[in-house]
């Protein structure tokens, strides 16, 4: 029986304790090599920090400066590359339709798209060096369960790897495991996953929450409408597993948690927004109980700092060195000391018109944050701000990318596209 909570939509946040390993990735000694491999979304710990090679600074994709390869992808996918030694591989959804609906931006339409074609939904890996197309597999076809958001996909899941095995998530199309040459090894099917507003029920958005794996076992949350679940798989069988206990939980915060959790400088922070509070919270590992904030409190005995209005609401956070960086759909950026939450400065992205949803990644010095509109801005990391550059992907780009010795993944609306000095 897979593991049911309350959904997080309801304010609540839980930390659990999945069959001896915590939520958190966690590098094993037979793990991804730091540089080369990118097992899941963001990276290595969903850190988003490769420190191995140097980055291009400037490039630009419609006029072929530093593109090592472009190749086309089919359909619409939020699912950000991931790679394995010279694998690269990511997901998409086929509709019938062919100019599927994708509205970017800043806006505030809730509804969703209805598109009753038959779907396919594929997993494709291409080799790293050449953009060369190495499989191609429809784990499933049919006309999607639930609907989407128009600013979302019916792939926005990242895949997850961990050299042996690769899993695809497509929420209610299924759960799949593959062999990095595509030889299918397992699946679950979890009927109706209905991800959406809760406020608002017939507002479908669609799943995109990323499996990670972690000592052998397949971790999966589904925070749906209802019936919300953790569960844990053995990435071998797909057998499920012994459930988790609970360590810790809060109340408080955004109504629509999206960021992912992250880990650095001794704490966990979870940011999320929408609704009344978009709050930052930075916890200590140590946390037990209740550990919700009372009225007033900006800290307590389990969490070390926090602030009500800085959250992000798509983006994850990203921490580089000693700095936690946030970033809100708007393109405001804010950066604080990771251990003690003092500001270091806030500034603009942009021109506030346009909207970021992929999350930031770091390297060598740099982080670079994409726009949906396809433009990547190049930050020196450290407590001042300065921009260094701004790049062109030359197509809506919505995923995160990824790094793999000084080549920059990008997964745009159409193209799979390497962007590297070399």
């Amino acid at each position: 029986m897979v593991q049911r909570f309350k959904s997080f939509k309801r304010f609540t946040v839980l930390s659990l304790f999945i069959a001896g390993g915590g939520m958190a990735i966690a590098q094993s000694a037979t793990g991804p090599r730091a540089g080369v491999d990118w097992p899941g979304f963001r990276g290595i710990s969903a850190g988003g920090v490769d420190d191995g090679k140097p980055l291009p600074l400037q490039w630009s994709v419609p006029d072929s400066k530093l593109v090592k390869w472009k190749v086309p992808i089919s359909g619409l996918g939020h699912s950000s590359p991931i790679v394995w030694g010279d694998q690269v591989c990511t997901a998409s959804a086929i509709s019938g339709t062919p100019d599927p609906q994708l509205k970017v931006g800043l806006y505030g339409d809730i509804g969703s798209v209805l598109d009753q074609t038959e779907h396919k939904w594929i997993v494709a890996c291409f080799d790293k060096r050449t953009g060369k197309p190495r499989w191609e597999k429809i784990a499933t076809s049919g006309v999607p369960i639930i609907k989407r958001h128009p600013k979302s996909t019916h792939a926005s899941s990242t895949l997850a790897t961990d050299g042996r095995h690769i899993i695809a998530m497509f929420g209610s199309e299924g759960l799949y495991a593959y062999s990095l040459t595509g030889d299918v090894l397992w699946k679950k099917d979890f009927g109706r996953l209905d991800s959406g507003f809760y406020m608002v029920p017939d507002a479908q958005w669609g799943f995109a929450s990323s499996p990670i794996i972690h000592n052998g076992r397949v971790i999966i949350q589904a925070d749906v409408q209802k019936g919300s679940f953790v569960a844990a798989f053995d990435v071998r069988t797909g057998r499920e597993l012994e459930t988790g206990k609970e360590i810790w939980r809060m109340t408080g915060g955004g109504d629509i948690p999206v960021p992912t959790p992250i880990a650095g400088q001794g704490l966990v922070f979870i940011t999320n927004a929408h609704g009344k509070a978009s709050p930052i919270y930075a916890i200590k590992p140590t946390a037990t109980g209740d550990i919700t904030l009372k009225e007033g409190e900006s800290s307590n005995a389990h969490i070390a700092w926090s602030y009500l209005r800085d959250g992000g609401y798509m983006q994850t956070p990203i921490v580089y060195g000693d700095i936690l960086y946030v970033c809100r759909d708007n393109g405001v950026l804010t950066a604080f000391d990771a251990k003690t939450g003092t500001r270091h400065y806030q500034a603009r992205l942009g021109d506030g018109k346009t909207g970021f949803s992929a999350s930031a990644v770091a390297a060598a010095g740099r982080l670079y944050f994409t726009s949906e509109d396809g433009d990547v801005y190049v930050v020196k990391a450290g407590p001042a701000y300065e921009l260094l550059a701004t790049n062109s992907l030359g197509e809506v780009a919505m995923a995160t990318p990824a790094i793999s010795e000084g080549t920059l993944l990008f997964r745009t609306r159409n193209h799979l596209i390497a962007v590297s000095e070399r």
